[in-house]
């Protein structure tokens, strides 16, 4: 099992990055691959988590120990798996994910993506108090200086790959169109007018 990887980061898509360590490319889906931008052909440290399956290995990264062991969490409830894990992430407001189930809020996780009105309740009952350390929800924000004129477009597709609706996304574009500013931003910022 792998705790975590140690490379230079070679390529961001919208769906994962790619760390490439002693000549070797790994493919790791995370929750917002622009939030990695920043570090485009450096050196990062990646934590993984590393799903084996009948037809696919496949990793999944994360910024920091935290940022993992929230996705553990995640995917521990029945009904939960990796790719839904990474889109309650993706909102970047843990604290809001702890007080919901903490509070028994069902309304608001079904909020996310594939989080129906059962897994929520199941959310609930696994893991009500096991967020009691608020070093574990904390998770890195990186802010990127590259700004791109498809940095809208990517976060659209990144969007997509989280699991949102295409019809809710144009809602979305319209309200960005004339303005500037990273990929990263306008997922958190989208992903927050989507929780409203």
């Amino acid at each position: 099992m792998y705790d975590y990887l140690k490379g230079i980061l070679s390529q961001v898509t919208a769906n994962y990055i790619v760390v490439e360590v002693a000549g070797i490319g790994y493919r790791i889906n995370v929750a917002n691959p622009y939030s990695f931008s920043e570090q485009l052909h450096q050196e990062l440290q990646v934590y993984l988590y590393h799903l084996v399956r009948e037809d696919a290995q496949l990793l999944y990264g994360f910024h920091t120990e935290a940022e993992k062991a929230v996705f553990l969490n995640l995917i521990s409830v029945s009904g939960i798996g990796p790719t839904s894990a990474l889109a309650i992430i993706a909102v970047d407001d843990n604290e809001g994910l702890v007080r919901a189930i903490d509070n028994n809020d069902v309304t608001y996780l079904t909020k996310f993506p594939k989080i129906g009105k059962k897994t929520a309740q199941q959310m609930v009952l696994d893991l009500a108090g096991k967020f009691t350390d608020s070093k574990e929800i904390a998770v890195k924000k990186t802010q990127i200086s590259i700004k791109e004129n498809t940095a809208l477009e990517e976060a659209m597709e990144a969007m997509l790959a989280l699991g949102y609706k295409a019809a809710e996304l144009r809602k979305i574009k319209k309200f960005f169109e004339g303005t500037t500013d990273t990929a990263e931003n306008y997922i958190k910022s989208s992903l927050k007018m989507l929780m409203k």
